[in-house]
């Protein structure tokens, strides 16, 4: 099963809000599976996941 969370965090500057993204790839090296974790902006969440 596929690990795709997205929880939101509260800025506490107000100006933008920052999501955390977890996004399952696997490795060259070895064919293990990794996760990457990120911090991104509010609305570009999908970018994140399209991108390898």
């Amino acid at each position: 099963m596929a690990k795709k969370a997205v929880a939101t965090f509260a800025a506490k500057s107000g100006s933008r809000s920052m999501v955390k993204c977890i996004r399952m790839d696997k490795s060259p090296k070895t064919g293990a599976y990794v996760f990457t974790e990120q911090l991104v902006d509010s609305g570009k969440e999908k970018d994140f996941f399209e991108k390898k």
